[in-house]
């Protein structure tokens, strides 16, 4: 963990190379002297702040629509404990062991705004994996979730589309692009835009930059019908490589029923507003300092912990393990910075998981 005692700035070496305006960011952010270390990134210095709004894809007031959905009993309110204390630290992959290599698995969205879709896969692939005890332990794909559940795919969707997506219809599997990831290829329907490098500050990230060959502009690939040609033994059959849930989906808000409802159940997906000073996150506990809103953006909270007496959410990202702190960041906790508090989706903890065509034919 980065400590919180001394704030970083390394500008370029020549600052000829940063657009001016973020130069004047970065020194805005070194006077603030935030908790988190601003860096001008390569590949992304010479572009102005706001230059990752084709990534942030949650379009409209999230909450509005939860709320919505709430009323309309789509989606069941969270209510944890009135006397509840939570751990000061908590880590989803060290509490659910059995689940720890699906929950520690860093996506990339390429330059796609579907972190919806993706966050919404990933905690759902965590939750079905911690219920059914690492019985149905696999990655749910995101190819699936963003280009099947919504027209718009890369134009963006909301955090509850997923998870309705899923209890309606079932998602197939499917890994990282061309089968990069901790699960490798077999699955029925791998990602198919490739790896983007997204500003990471390891500066090792092997991946072209968004606009540059081998990283697609925005586009939307058609919803998939069939498998991949690599999918093998039981994912090979779309109809029958479906998973979904029996059961409530629930949204929580606010600190202690976030807590709760990630220690039934595992990870869950949530969305903020990001601010432009957020592309030059590079380690720490990201408070908003500087910059005008970018848009906003889905992930997943995974657990929380407390550095230097500061709270903060641990989050991962989809923006590939090169950014960030190894693909995940921290964000202060119980001030819902950047409103990341307001509401989280997921699966009920007791919700039973298993093939939709299981469902289907009554067996379960």
């Amino acid at each position: 963990m980065l400590s919180l005692a001394t704030f970083s700035y390394a500008p370029p070496a020549k600052t000829a190379e940063v657009h001016p305006d973020r130069v004047k960011q970065l020194e805005d952010i070194a006077s603030k002297k935030p908790l988190w270390t601003a860096k001008a990134h390569p590949r992304f210095a010479t572009q102005a702040p706001g230059a990752s709004k084709p990534l942030l894809g949650v379009t409209g007031d999230w909450k509005a629509d939860i709320e919505e959905k709430i009323a309309s009993g789509e989606i069941h309110r969270y209510q944890g404990k009135a006397n509840f204390v939570a751990p000061d630290d908590f880590d989803s992959a060290e509490a659910f062991p059995a689940c720890a290599k699906t929950i520690g698995d860093i996506r990339d969205q390429s330059n796609c705004g579907c972190c919806w879709a993706f966050a919404g896969a990933e905690a759902a692939s965590d939750r079905m994996c911690i219920a059914t005890n690492a019985t149905l332990q696999m990655p749910l794909s995101a190819q699936d979730v963003c280009f099947c559940s919504s027209f718009n795919g890369c134009g963006g969707g909301q955090i509850s589309t997923p998870w309705s997506y899923i209890a309606r219809t079932g998602a197939v599997t499917g890994g990282q692009y061309q089968g990069s990831g901790p699960f490798g290829s077999g699955f029925c329907s791998d990602f198919t835009l490739p790896h983007c490098h997204h500003h990471g500050p390891q500066g090792s990230d092997p991946y072209p930059a968004e606009g540059d060959p081998g990283c697609p502009s925005e586009r939307s690939p058609q919803c998939p019908k069939s498998c991949d040609s690599s999918a093998a033994g039981s994912h090979a059959s779309f109809s029958d490589d479906k998973y979904t849930f029996s059961g409530r989906t629930q949204s929580a808000s606010g600190e202690a029923d976030i807590q709760q409802m990630i220690m039934e159940g595992g990870p869950v997906e949530t969305a903020f507003t990001v601010y432009t000073d957020f592309e030059d996150y590079a380690g720490g506990i990201y408070h908003h300092v500087s910059g005008g809103m970018a848009g906003g953006h889905a992930v997943k909270f995974v657990g929380w912990g407390v550095d230097g007496g500061v709270k903060y959410w641990k989050v991962a990202n989809s923006w590939n393990p090169y950014w960030g702190e190894s693909g995940y960041f921290r964000i202060q906790r119980g001030n819902n910075e950047g409103g990341i508090e307001s509401g989280v989706v997921g699966s009920a903890a007791d919700a039973t998981w298993s093939k939709a065509s299981l469902v289907g034919a009554g067996i379960v």
